[in-house]
């Protein structure tokens, strides 16, 4: 391919459902590879298969893009100079194509029926031989007149080829078949449609699935047939499940990107994960802006093996940009997360039990469980202490008296955290306990909760009146 091209990229998925990690990722990288040269980054719906589509999928998948802030320069809902952008709506151009196929001998009408076809398969099959469509050629096929499948006369022949993330590739003449170009509803297939399209709009670079590899070479075989020279070519490995042993489904917990949106995800955060999944650098750097990831982006540094999606890790980095936004602007950004029981309480408080929990929340939908006991008295649940592999081993008694003695001295506390800190060690070195269970003790009797921040930070904005209240409650239920 010539270089002095401009890069043209597309991201070209067909509306059959929500867009999950794997077509989010092809995305952001043709997305990178445009933005880096300056070239343009389109969207092409390839809708040809209209059997499959799912209703409301096209908006999906715009507003997948547009959320991520993977803006396209041209696109369906947008339009370009080489509109339009779905394919049901070029079927005159593909038609086009096919003559010029027919007229060169490239092409021909289908004339078998499929129980015909399943028949040359079982005759195949018998033989223990691979099928191939081409051993079975009509020798007087009828003029394709769209009433009947219209296949590509192959021409098969050996061949090497560059794949920029795969590296060099190579094959023999024995995949190359005849495949059908366009089908008898007179739609193309995906094989003939993205090649004609790719070229009509002038794509440099094609980027898509590992599921695709085995096809190119009857790709570059009817490349050849239309005389069109091949786009840079890359393909992306399979992301794995956690175990990685398989690739990565809706049933093994592959999401609708939305819902990490709506679950409290971070644009940037899925960005930066997305992009890591089977690239780096080069370096130990895990975490990148959207301007290092456009300066830093290379297709030659994207692995061949599969990525392992790990959702402990985009926890991680979410936890990460969560912990770099400020309090106001992380304040703004959870005002839909709150547990209910939050309403009847001011911003000023809210912020405060937002700071604290700050440094623990990976995601804002965890905020509830996080914040609840700070608005709400929760029950008394015994079982906190039951399971709990330090405080289950003190009696009754025990717990009792160490809960009294914290009663005590948080009643002469001013509870600020300075104050409440300072007490609070000198009791633990009164009592001879160890943190993990004075400390612990108190915690749970205060919160009622697996987990909490610092538990003088925590008391502080509990207040006094609540912090004490809810110590007597706690030795009332061991009367």
């Amino acid at each position: 391919m010539s270089l002095m091209k401009p890069v043209r990229t597309r991201f070209a998925p067909s509306p059959t459902g929500f867009l999950h990690v794997g077509g989010i990722r092809t995305a952001l990288f043709a997305w990178l590879v445009a933005k880096q040269a300056g070239g343009k980054f389109v969207l092409r719906f390839e809708d040809t298969d209209q059997s499959r589509e799912v209703e409301g999928a096209r908006q999906h998948l715009i507003d997948s893009l547009h959320e991520l802030g993977l803006d396209y320069d041209e696109g369906p809902d947008i339009g370009g100079p080489f509109a339009p952008y779905t394919q049901s709506e070029r079927l005159d151009i593909y038609k086009q194509w096919a003559q010029k196929l027919v007229a060169s001998g490239r092409a021909y009408a289908d004339p078998y029926s499929q129980a015909e076809v399943q028949a040359f398969r079982e005759e195949a099959q018998a033989a223990k031989k691979p099928f191939l469509y081409r051993n079975h050629r009509p020798e007087n096929p009828p003029e394709w007149d769209g009433s009947q499948p219209l296949r590509f006369k192959s021409e098969p022949k050996a061949y090497q080829w560059h794949d920029k993330v795969m590296g060099d590739l190579s094959t023999g003449s024995e995949v190359i078949d005849d495949f059908i170009l366009i089908k008898s509803d007179g739609f193309p297939t995906y094989n003939f449609a993205h090649i004609v399209d790719d070229h009509e709009m002038e794509i440099t670079h094609v980027i898509r699935g590992q599921e695709f590899i085995a096809s190119v070479p009857n790709y570059l075989n009817l490349y050849e047939a239309l005389e069109i020279e091949p786009p840079i070519m890359a393909t992306m490995p399979h992301i794995l499940g956690a175990d990685g042993n398989k690739k990565l489904s809706k049933r093994d917990g592959a999401k609708d990107v939305l819902d990490y949106t709506r679950e409290g995800f971070l644009v940037d955060a899925l960005v930066n994960f997305i992009a890591s999944l089977g690239w780096n650098d080069g370096t130990e750097q895990e975490i990148f802006s959207r301007d290092e990831l456009i300066a830093k982006f290379s297709l030659d540094r994207v692995g061949r093996s599969g990525a392992h999606f790990d959702e402990r890790r985009l926890n991680w980095m979410n936890g990460h940009y969560i912990r770099e936004l400020s309090l106001d602007d992380l304040y703004a950004k959870v005002e839909a997360y709150w547990p209910p029981e939050s309403n009847e309480y001011d911003d000023s408080y809210k912020k405060q039990v937002l700071g604290l929990v700050q440094e623990r929340l990976k995601f804002f939908a965890e905020l509830p469980d996080l914040t609840k006991f700070f608005f709400v008295d929760l029950p008394v649940n015994p079982e906190l202490i039951s399971s709990h592999k330090q405080l289950k081993k003190l009696t009754q008694d025990e717990i009792k008296n160490l809960l009294e003695q914290a009663n005590e001295t948080l009643e002469a506390s001013d509870f600020s955290v300075e104050d409440l800190t300072e007490r609070l060690n000198k009791l633990l070195e009164a009592s001879g306990q160890k943190p993990a269970v004075l400390f612990s003790l108190i915690r749970i009797a205060t919160t009622q909760a697996p987990a909490s921040p610092s538990l003088a930070d925590t008391l502080a904005v509990l207040g006094k009146e609540r912090s004490l209240q809810r110590l007597e409650s706690h030795l009332a239920s061991l009367q």
